[in-house]
């Protein structure tokens, strides 16, 4: 299979630049995968499994949480809020952080705290399905 260049790039650094060979991303209307010579494409991203191969056998998989995808002649660009490779994450600890985040939502002294506990129980949600794909 062709190559093409692929970059990750989340707002604290630069997770991902070099050759690959496919790309499935996780768009807004839906999983599309990109391969070289795709056509151009802008896509916002919602929170899932970005899978990266790069090369017959070898894959890796993060969970991206919102940004952008663009896929141009130089290649895929992927702009993501938050990138977080799965073998990263912990399926032990991230239950014991949602039961934290459930608990804090319950003790919530004023509105903006339930908001913000509330985000924080939704993002490990989103953690927690993607590690089940």
């Amino acid at each position: 299979m062709a190559a093409f260049h692929f970059e990750l790039v989340a707002p604290e650094r630069l997770i991902f630049a070099g050759e690959v060979e496919a790309v499935v991303v996780p768009g807004t209307e839906g999983e599309f995968t990109v391969l070289k010579d795709h056509a151009p494409l802008l896509s916002m991203l919602r929170p899932g499994v970005l899978e990266i191969d790069l090369s017959g056998a070898q894959r890796t998989r993060l969970f991206v949480r919102g940004g952008f995808a663009e896929v141009s002649a130089a290649g895929l660009t992927v702009l993501a809020e938050q990138a977080i490779a799965l073998d990263e994450l912990n399926a032990a600890e991230l239950d014991a952080a949602l039961r934290d985040a459930e608990e804090d939502i319950a003790d919530a002294p004023t509105d903006e705290a339930r908001r913000i506990a509330t985000e924080q129980r939704d993002h490990l949600r989103e953690l927690r399905a993607a590690l089940q794909i």
